[in-house]
């Protein structure tokens, strides 16, 4: 195992938006359970997972500029399906279900469990996997567990820090917000 230090600072300034977006078009394409219903154009596909309620839905409605594009809920676990949107007819968003939502029957977090591990390990098309961690709190165990799982897998994957602005807000140094993380990843 390698361990890695990140430091993730959030700086609290207006953000100028190019003139030119890079999205220009995001449409809903499908919902899933079984990779072999998924879009077979063979155009490239970066997905967000995360625990549940981490914000996967809502950084795919903000990158593309459409609020209801992915459907949210201050309910967590109600993503539980593989869902494609398509990119300027080019490539794909995916938003994954979350995982290590403890309200789950055994049964139900089984399901969930095979989804996400066919897509990760199966799905040829995904390009980059990025995995979305509260920056409000230290990574949990299931996080920690899970980047040293892609890592071990040699699955490709980047790691995003979101709820920064609700830290902003909520008073803190309304400059720069800093924390440390350690995070494990396999150094397969």
């Amino acid at each position: 195992m390698l361990i890695f230090e990140y430091r993730c600072i959030f700086v609290a300034e207006k953000i100028d938006y190019m003139s030119t977006p890079i999205v220009k078009s995001a449409r809903f394409i499908i919902s899933n359970t079984d990779i072999k219903k998924c879009p077979q154009d063979g155009k490239p596909e970066y997905a967000f997972i995360g625990r549940s309620n981490v914000g996967k839905s809502s950084l795919i409605n903000m990158l593309t500029g459409q609020k209801g594009l992915a459907m949210t809920s201050a309910t967590p676990g109600k993503t539980l399906l593989i869902n494609h949107f398509i990119i300027n007819d080019n490539w794909y968003l995916v938003d994954l279900p979350g995982y290590g939502y403890a309200k789950r029957g055994q049964k139900q977090q089984a399901q969930i469990t095979k989804i996400i591990e066919d897509y990760v390990l199966d799905r040829e098309q995904l390009t980059s996997l990025f995995v979305l961690v509260d920056c409000r709190h230290e990574p949990q165990k299931i996080d920690l567990e899970f980047i040293s799982w892609l890592g071990e897998n040699s699955v490709p994957f980047g790691i995003i820090f979101t709820k920064g602005i609700g830290v902003i807000e909520k008073g803190y140094n309304k400059k720069e917000i800093s924390a440390d993380y350690f995070l494990i990843i396999g150094d397969g």
